[in-house]
């Protein structure tokens, strides 16, 4: 199996939990849109790296901190530009469901998110 399609399933795993958290939280109708979104990218976020470091790159070779700080470097930035997707999604046509700007803002950050790992956080040292 391609590290990309191990990518992409974990990116799977980790878009379910974004979004079981989104519309759970959403739910509870203690949250809003924005504020149930944040919630939900921060577990994913700490979900896919777990997936990514044990299934998708294997371990970086660097110090479990260092790794989990530059795997959250690229995870904000990717999560930045995902969160500002859905946002001006949301606020440019209020009519759209949050899942449907969760969706598209989600596949927008697959491929920054994928480049920054592989070769910012889990490129092997020598």
């Amino acid at each position: 199996m391609t590290r990309f399609l191990r990518f992409m399933m974990v990116g799977g795993i980790g878009f379910v939990v974004d979004a079981g958290v989104t519309l759970g939280l959403l739910a509870t109708g203690f949250f809003g849109p924005f504020t149930a979104r944040a919630v939900a990218i921060v577990l994913a976020l700490m979900c896919t790296w777990f997936c990514n470091r044990n299934f998708t790159f294997g371990k970086s070779g660097h110090h479990v901190v260092r790794e989990g700080v530059l795997y959250g470097s690229v995870g904000i930035t990717s999560s930045l530009l995902n969160y500002a997707i859905y946002s001006g999604l949301l606020l440019s046509m209020p009519m759209l469901r949050p899942i449907f700007a969760l969706i598209l803002a989600s596949a927008s950050a697959t491929l920054y998110s994928y480049f920054g790992y592989a070769r910012f956080v889990f490129r092997r040292r020598h």
